[in-house]
C-alpha cells in the first residue's frame, strides 16, 4: 500500500510517500514540501498549492491519504491559513478518489514515539529509524508528512 502523507501548510506545505508491506514494514519513495510565493496573494498561494499537489498526487499515485489534523495554537491568522490550505489537500483528495484519513499531532507524536508530547528531534528520529533512512528527513514539514503516512500505516494496515 502506498501512503501519503501531508502535513498542511500555506507556506510549506510537507508531503511524504511510504509504501507499506507488512504493518512493521514501511519505506519512504519519496518526500520534501510544496512552497507558495511568500508574500503573495492568499487566493494565488492556494491555487499554487492546488497545482502543486495535483503534480504530487500525480507523480506518486498514492492508494491512500493520511493528512494531520489542523491543531489551533495562539496564532488563530496562522491556523486559518493552515486550515484553508488543508482544504484544498481534501479537495484535491476528493478529486483523485483516495479516501483520506485524519490524525491529530498528539495522535501521530503518541504512535511513533509513545509520548503525545514528543519534540520535533525525537519525532525525526523515530521517522529515520522508522524508514530505515540514514539521516532525519528534513524540512520538518516532510517529516511531519512521513509521520502522518507512518502513523496510518500503523494504525490501520491492511493486507
Amino acid at each position: 500500500m502506498k501512503i501519503l502523507g501531508i502535513d498542511p501548510g500555506i507556506g510549506r506545505c510537507g508531503f511524504g510517500l511510504i509504501e507499506t508491506t507488512t504493518r512493521a514494514n514501511a519505506k519512504a519513495l519519496d518526500f520534501g514540501v510544496i512552497t507558495t510565493t511568500e508574500n503573495g496573494e492568499l487566493p494565488n498561494r492556494l491555487l499554487e498549492l492546488y497545482e502543486s499537489l495535483h503534480e504530487v498526487f500525480d507523480s506518486t499515485k498514492p492508494d491512500v491519504i493520511s493528512v494531520e489534523k489542523l491543531f489551533f495554537s495562539k496564532n488563530i491568522t496562522t491556523g486559518i491559513m493552515v486550515a484553508e490550505a488543508r482544504g484544498i489537500v481534501l479537495l484535491v483528495a476528493e478529486q483523485y478518489h483516495l479516501k483520506v484519513y485524519e490524525y491529530t499531532p498528539n495522535e501521530i507524536k503518541k504512535t511513533l514515539t509513545g509520548y503525545g508530547a514528543a519534540g520535533k528531534p525525537q519525532m525525526e528520529e523515530m521517522v529515520r529509524l522508522h524508514l530505515g533512512l540514514e539521516q532525519k528527513p528534513k524540512p520538518d514539514d516532510a517529516a511531519d508528512a512521513l509521520a502522518a503516512a507512518i502513523t496510518h500505516s500503523l494504525m490501520n494496515f491492511e493486507k
